[in-house]
């Protein structure tokens, strides 16, 4: 049990004492959850969330009646945990606003990676830009596999007369963890392409992100 251990194990003290870079992933869980239940420390409810998850990045994009699966985890418990999570992705979205993300493409894809590389399920965005390459507005537009019968040309062009964007980014994850385009996702970039050169609207890249991988359209040749 935590009271057992000696001070500078525990994971409070520990983090007082050497930082909360020193904490393993199972301290930092137990920081959070603060107490454990009858029979099982905080730091063996630590473990079993990921377990269960599949490690820090499964307890990343799990929703909260996953975490809730773990005896001990409540609403609140769930909800705190999520918190963590969803701040760290604002931290890095915060000053992509103020930047040009073509010359900083390494914090923007760190961003995308965040946002979708984690997702079980396809998901197609939108990034709006001006024309100074500062993202204006982000939109997800479509869920599922990548066809033309399914991405609406109307919805993405829409929002950037909206914004009045000039530039804009199609961002889409591969769940699989390839990073590979497929036939289907060259088509649907380069009808997209057609179509945004009649609205005199620029495509700037395609980029396609896994949770640990990226490929940019425009740095292959392929836009």
């Amino acid at each position: 049990m935590i009271k057992e251990m000696p001070s500078q194990e525990k994971p409070r003290e520990k983090a007082l004492l050497y930082g909360l870079r020193s904490l393993s992933n199972r301290e930092l869980l137990a920081l959070i959850l603060r107490n454990g239940i009858e029979g099982k420390s905080v730091l063996e409810v630590a473990d079993e969330l990921l377990q269960k998850n599949g490690g820090m990045a499964g307890i990343a994009r799990a929703t909260r009646q996953q975490l809730k699966s773990c005896k001990g985890v409540s609403d609140i418990k769930a909800l705190e945990i999520m918190s963590c999570f969803e701040i760290a992705r604002r931290s890095v979205l915060e000053p992509i606003y103020d930047t040009d993300v073509i010359a900083n493409v390494d914090s923007l894809v760190y961003w995308l990676k965040l946002e979708l590389g984690h997702n079980l399920q396809e998901e197609f965005m939108v990034v709006y830009l001006d024309a100074g390459l500062h993202v204006l507005n982000y939109r997800i537009l479509f869920r599922g596999s990548l066809n033309m019968s399914a991405v609406f040309p109307r919805e993405i062009f829409k929002e950037a007369l909206l914004l009045n964007s000039s530039n804009i980014i199609l961002v889409h994850n591969h769940p699989g963890g390839t990073i590979q385009p497929s036939e289907a996702d060259r088509a649907v970039t380069n009808r997209l392409c057609e179509i945004a050169k009649l609205m005199d609207i620029h495509i700037v890249d395609h980029i396609i992100v896994s949770n640990h991988d990226y490929l940019s359209f425009a740095h292959s040749g392929l836009l």
